[in-house]
């Protein structure tokens, strides 16, 4: 087994590169479009904590669920990302 087939392969051993984004996704990225859109205020405020929430949760989900070991990777690099933007 090589490092390609540990990291891109799933437990069916095929190679997953890409996928549709989900729904929790699909909200991110909506949301966080919104928030580069929207003037400063309420509006602002809500769909930037949107956002957030729906990254924190599609990256948690990739951390634990993800198909291959590369993806658990990305969503703990989101999460580590994430985190570190609110504390600095």
């Amino acid at each position: 087994m090589n490092v390609v087939d540990t990291l891109f392969k799933d437990k069916h051993g095929r190679v997953v590169l890409f996928q549709t984004p989900n729904a929790i996704a699909w909200v991110a990225i909506i949301a966080t479009i919104l928030s580069w859109i929207l003037p400063y205020g309420t509006l602002n405020f809500v769909a930037a904590l949107i956002s957030f929430g729906a990254i924190f949760t599609w990256g948690w989900q990739e951390l634990f669920d993800g198909v291959t070991l590369f993806r658990r990777a990305i969503g703990c690099a989101v999460l580590i990302l994430l985190i570190l933007s609110k504390i600095t």
